[in-house]
C-alpha cells in the first residue's frame, strides 16, 4: 500500500533518504560489526569491511536516484520529441542469504529503495539480525513506513509466500541453485519478474608464467578468506604441470599458516555458520579422501563452535565429486594441467558459472582467458572473491537466472520498467 506513494516521491527525495541511512549505518558500523561477527561468524576485519560496503551502496544508490528519469532519443519526425520514462516495476519481494548477512541484503534494498518500489525482504533465518539494522536505519532516515518491509521465517514458509504472492512483481534472491530454480517456478506462474544470483564451483587457474608464491596467496585468500562460504569463493586451482609441485607445496604452507578461532578474537578464519554446514563440508571431506590426496586439513577442531581446518587436495581430477559439486567451505582442490587449451576445458566443465580468474604474466594468455571463460566475472591476477559496487554482478549457467546483473546501474534495470513517449507538437 505504501508503494505508490514512495514511485511518486520524486528521486532526489528518495535519494536523500537513502544517503542519510548511509550516514546513520557509519555512525553504528563497530557495533553493527559486532553483531555480524556473533551471528554469522566472519572475523572482524571481514566484517568491518561487509558493513562499510553496506554503507557505500547506501551511499551510491543514494546519489544515483538523481538519475532515473530517462533518455531522449533522436526522432525521425521534424517536430516529435522522442523519449523513455523509467518508473518503479512495483513491490519487490527480496530473499537473501545467511553468507553476507548486511552487503546482500544492502545491495538490494538500496535500488529498489532508489527505483521506487516498495520492497518485503525475507533474510536468512541464521543470520537476520543486520537487516534489521538496516530497516532501522532507514526508518529513521526518513522512508515512510510500509515501504520496507522485514519478514523473518523460514524459507520455505515465507519465501514461498513471496514468490508466489499476486501483489509482489518482482523477486530477488541470493542462495542455492536448488531453491532459486524454486522461487523461479513459483514466481513464474503469474509471470514475475525474476532475479537469480546461486551457486558457484569458481576456478583460478595458474599457469607457468605466474609467480608461484603470489598465485598461491591469491588462491588461499579466495579459497579460504570468509571461511570459503562465498559463492564466489575459489574451490579449484587448475595448474600447469610446470608449475604445479612448487604451487601444491606454497598452497599448503598458506593453508598450514591459517589459525581458525572466533572472529572477535585475533584470529585468521572464523567457523562455518552452523553445525549443519561444518556437517556437509566434512563430508565433502570423506569424498575427497577417496578420489585425491589430502595435502593438509579435513579435521573439526575443537573450538567452541564449527570450526574446521582450512583443507587442500591434490591430483583430483576434474570430474571428482569435489571438483564438480559446491562446498561452501574452506576446502580447495588442485587440478594438473598440461597447458592452456586443458585448463579451459576444466575451468569451463562444470554446471556453474560466477567468478573465475587466472595468474599469468602473459598478457595474450589473460586476453584469451577473458574472452574464452564461462563466468559472469573474470579476473586477472586476482582472486575469484570480492567485487566492486558500482560494475555489474552475476553469473552464467547454473549460477545465475541470466535475466538481470545486480548493483552499479544494471542493478537499477532490474527494479524500473519503461515508458516509450513520443511526444509530437
Amino acid at each position: 500500500d505504501a508503494g505508490e506513494a514512495w514511485g511518486d516521491t520524486p528521486g532526489p527525495e528518495r535519494g536523500r533518504v537513502l544517503s542519510r541511512a548511509s550516514a546513520l549505518l557509519a555512525d553504528r558500523k563497530e557495533d553493527i560489526t559486532d553483531h555480524l561477527v556473533r551471528e554469522e561468524g566472519k572475523t572482524r576485519p571481514e566484517a568491518g569491511g561487509e558493513v562499510q560496503r553496506a554503507i557505500d551502496i547506501f551511499d551510491y544508490y543514494g546519489a544515483k536516484a538523481r538519475d532515473l528519469g530517462g533518455v531522449v532519443k533522436g526522432s525521425s519526425g521534424r517536430n516529435t520529441t522522442l523519449r523513455t520514462k523509467n518508473e518503479p516495476v512495483g513491490v519487490a519481494g527480496l530473499i537473501t542469504p545467511w553468507n553476507y548477512p548486511v552487503a546482500i541484503p544492502a545491495w538490494k534494498i538500496a535500488p529498489a529503495l532508489a527505483a521506487g518500489n516498495a520492497a518485503v525482504i525475507k533474510p536468512a533465518t541464521l543470520a537476520p539480525g543486520c537487516t534489521h539494522e538496516i530497516a532501522e536505519a532507514l526508518a529513521e532516515a526518513g522512508l515512510p513506513e510500509g515501504v520496507l518491509n522485514v519478514v523473518t521465517g523460514p524459507g520455505s514458509e515465507v519465501g514461498d509466500r513471496l514468490a508466489s504472492h499476486p501483489d509482489v512483481d518482482a523477486v530477488s534472491f541470493t542462495g542455492s541453485t536448488a531453491v532459486g530454480n524454486a522461487v523461479r517456478d513459483a514466481a513464474a506462474e503469474d509471470g514475475k519478474r525474476v532475479q537469480l544470483e546461486m551457486g558457484g564451483k569458481n576456478p583460478t587457474v595458474v599457469s607457468d608464467t605466474a609467480d608461484v608464491a603470489e598465485a598461491a596467496e591469491i588462491v588461499a585468500a579466495g579459497a579460504f578468506g570468509v571461511t570459503g562460504q562465498a559463492c564466489t569463493a575459489c574451490s579449484r586451482a587448475i595448474v600447469y604441470e610446470d608449475a604445479y609441485d612448487d604451487f601444491v607445496e606454497a598452497v599448503v604452507d598458506a593453508a598450514e599458516a591459517i589459525e581458525p578461532a572466533p572472529g572477535l578474537g585475533d584470529s585468521d578464519m572464523g567457523p562455518q555458520v552452523s553445525e549443519s554446514e561444518l556437517d556437509a563440508t566434512l563430508d565433502y571431506v570423506d569424498v575427497g579422501r577417496t578420489e585425491a590426496t589430502i595435502e593438509t586439513g579435513g579435521n573439526a577442531l575443537a573450538h567452541e563452535g564449527h570450526f574446521v581446518e582450512p583443507t587442500v587436495f591434490s591430483d583430483v581430477a576434474p570430474d571428482a565429486r569435489i571438483a564438480q559439486e559446491e562446498i561452501f567451505g574452506p576446502v580447495l582442490s588442485v587440478i594438473p594441467v598440461s597447458g592452456y587449451e586443458e585448463a579451459l576445458d576444466v575451468a569451463n566443465g562444470v554446471d556453474y558459472g560466477l567468478s573465475a580468474s587466472i595468474v599469468t604474466e602473459d598478457h595474450s594468455e589473460a586476453n584469451r582467458f577473458v574472452d574464452d571463460i564461462e563466468a559472469g566475472v573474470v579476473k586477472i591476477n586476482e582472486k575469484t572473491t570480492g567485487v566492486e559496487l558500482h560494475v555489474p554482478f552475476g553469473g552464467m549457467k547454473a549460477s545465475s537466472s541470466e535475466t538481470y546483473r545486480e548493483q552499479g546501474d544494471a542493478g537499477l534495470d532490474f527494479y524500473t520498467i519503461s515508458k516509450t513517449v513520443y511526444d509530437n507538437y
